[in-house]
């Protein structure tokens, strides 16, 4: 699995990362797949990022591709979800299934079973964990992936395209997270 436009065996992850990957983030790509793993640390306590995470039939509320969704069902382990993607992207729609929803250990698995686009086979998994940023609960956010590699294409451009998909998720979650987290910390001043 590559990680961090590195990789888990060259050092790109902390010990601690590493162990969450493993733990956590088991994909077992095939001949033609990539995968990879990234990471992102949100100076802001894991319940309020996961409020966020969790929210499967809610992505656009910090994924900045995602224009609309329609979950069908409850949110629930098999529920259906259809994504209606911005402009600009190789990509309209994309129908997406919830593969593990866990809130104690702040876990979320998705995979990709249809819509126009090239991402065939796409599954991913996102893990959030406790840790300090300057003294105060910060998260550190973990999210890896395993797609197929469309004809024409290399793993090489794959896991970039996607991993650059991804990391403009991390970065959009981190100022949603971080600016409620401000707010959250901000009192109201009283006047008289």
């Amino acid at each position: 699995m590559n990680g961090n436009s590195n990789g888990i065996g060259n050092g790109g992850f902390s010990a601690a990362e590493s162990e969450y990957i493993r733990r956590h983030h088991r994909h077992e790509p095939g001949e033609n797949q990539c995968s990879s793993a990234l990471v992102k640390h949100i100076k802001a306590p894991v319940p309020l990022v996961w409020s966020l995470v969790r929210r499967f039939d809610q992505p656009q509320k910090y994924k900045p591709f995602v224009s609309r969704c329609v979950a069908q069902g409850n949110l629930e382990i098999g529920s259906l979800r259809e994504v209606d993607v911005k402009s600009g992207l190789p990509a309209t729609t994309s129908t997406e299934r919830l593969e593990l929803l866990d809130d104690d250990e702040h876990i979320l698995s998705m995979r990709i079973v249809g819509g126009d686009h090239r991402l065939r086979n796409y599954s991913s998994i996102i893990s959030l964990h406790p840790e300090s940023i300057e003294g105060r609960p910060g998260t550190l956010v973990i999210e890896s992936f395993v797609v197929d590699v469309p004809d024409g294409n290399t793993k090489d451009e794959t896991c970039y395209f996607v991993q650059a998909l991804i990391r403009c998720n991390l970065k959009s979650l981190a100022d949603v997270s971080e600016r409620r987290a401000v707010q959250d910390r901000t009192e109201p001043i009283d006047r008289i």
